[in-house]
C-alpha cells in the first residue's frame, strides 16, 4: 500500500522529518515501512495496517507542528506507542492544551493522555489526588496549574507543602536551625517554582505571603481560603496528617495531592496516608483520583524502562 501526505513548506518538512531525518527513520523502523519525500509530498509504502498507523502518527504530529508546538523525540515515541497499541489518542488535543504561566516559557503543555486527564481534573474538581511513578509530571503540572490560577486571579495565593520525612538521615544531626533543616525536603518544590516564575517575583511573592513553601506539619490549625494548595510526596504522610491536611480546605480553594505509593519513606509497618485515603474517599463526589503510569513518564526514556523493570520485579515477588 502507498499513501501520500502533503507538507505545506520546507520548514514544516524539516520539523516533521527531524534532524538528519531522525524522526521519519524512527517512524519507518517502528512500523516497518519506507518513505520518500519529494516535491512537497511524503509517500509512505508498506503493509496497509502499518502505513495507516504511521500516517495517523504523522498527521497528528503535523497538526501540532502547524500550531507552533515543537515535537521532541519523547513526544514522537508516545505517538508511535499509542498508534501501535491501537489507542485512539488525539495527540493534538493533548499538545494544544496550553497552561499559561508567568515566565519566559509562556506556557506548559501535557505530554500524554494521562497528563491531559490530570490537568482536566484539576480544572473540574476542588480536590484531586494524582498517584504515579517518578517523572510523570505530578508535581510539575500541579505547580503549573497553580501559577496559572494565580496569574488569572482565580486564587490569591499558592501554598506548597511536603512532609519532612527522614529518609536514612536524622534531622537532628543536620546543621542549622529548624528552617534550614527542612529546606532540603522542600527543594523540589522550589525547583519547579523557579522554572515557572521569575526569581525576583518569587522573592516578592514569598515576602508578601502570596507563595508559601512549608513542611506539612506547619499546616495544622490553618484554614486556607482563596488558595491553590499542593501537597507533594503525600505517600510520606501518615493517616492523621492526611486528614489534617484535607480539612484545611477553605472557600474558593483548590487542593492537589501528589505521590508515588511505591516509594514511601515512612517507617516499616506505618500506614501511608495516601494509600489509606483511596479507600476512604474514593467514592465521594467532587473528589477525583488520577493514576499516572510508566507511559506518562516525561523524563529520559531510560526512566520508563527502569520503572517497568521494577514493576516486573514486584509482580514476580
Amino acid at each position: 500500500m502507498e499513501k501520500d501526505i502533503r507538507l505545506n513548506s520546507d520548514a514544516e518538512a524539516r520539523s516533521l522529518l527531524g534532524r538528519h531525518d531522525e524522526n521519519i527513520k524512527l517512524i519507518e523502523n517502528s512500523f516497518k515501512i519506507t518513505s520518500v519525500f519529494r516535491a512537497g509530498i511524503l509517500r509512505l509504502k508498506g503493509e496497509a495496517d502499518d502505513v495507516e498507523k504511521a500516517a495517523c502518527v504523522i498527521e497528528e504530529v503535523l497538526i501540532a507542528i502547524r500550531e507552533g508546538i515543537y515535537i521532541k523525540k519523547q513526544d514522537l515515541n508516545y505517538a508511535i506507542k499509542s498508534a501501535r497499541e491501537d489507542k485512539k489518542v488525539r495527540l493534538h488535543d493533548i499538545y494544544l492544551d496550553r497552561i499559561e504561566i508567568s515566565s519566559k516559557r509562556l506556557y506548559i503543555i501535557p505530554k500524554s493522555s494521562g497528563q491531559k486527564e490530570y490537568i482536566d481534573a484539576i480544572r473540574k474538581y476542588d480536590i484531586v489526588f494524582c498517584i504515579g511513578p517518578a517523572g510523570t509530571g505530578k508535581t510539575y503540572l500541579a505547580m503549573a496549574m497553580a501559577v496559572n490560577a494565580l496569574k488569572k486571579k482565580i486564587v490569591s495565593r499558592i501554598i506548597l507543602a511536603r512532609p519532612a520525612v527522614e529518609a536514612g538521615e536524622s534531622l537532628g544531626y543536620l546543621p542549622g536551625d529548624l528552617n534550614e533543616k527542612v529546606t532540603p525536603y522542600l527543594r523540589p518544590l522550589y525547583d519547579a517554582l523557579y522554572d515557572m516564575v521569575e526569581s525576583s517575583m518569587i522573592h516578592e511573592y514569598i515576602q508578601k505571603g502570596i507563595i508559601e513553601v512549608v513542611p506539612l506539619a506547619y499546616m495544622r490549625g490553618r484554614t486556607l481560603n482563596d488558595s491553590f494548595v499542593i501537597l507533594d510526596e503525600a505517600q510520606n504522610s501518615t493517616p492523621e496528617q492526611m486528614k489534617m491536611f484535607l480539612t484545611r480546605l477553605g472557600f474558593d480553594s483548590k487542593t492537589v495531592i501528589t505521590g508515588d505509593i511505591t516509594q514511601s519513606d515512612l517507617p516499616k509497618r506505618m500506614v501511608s496516608g495516601l494509600i489509606e485515603v483511596q479507600s476512604i474517599l474514593g467514592g465521594i463526589e467532587g473528589i477525583k483520583f488520577v493514576y499516572l503510569k510508566g507511559e506518562d513518564v516525561v523524563r529520559h526514556e531510560l526512566v520508563q524502562k527502569i520503572i517497568q523493570a521494577y514493576e516486573n520485579l514486584n509482580r514476580e515477588e
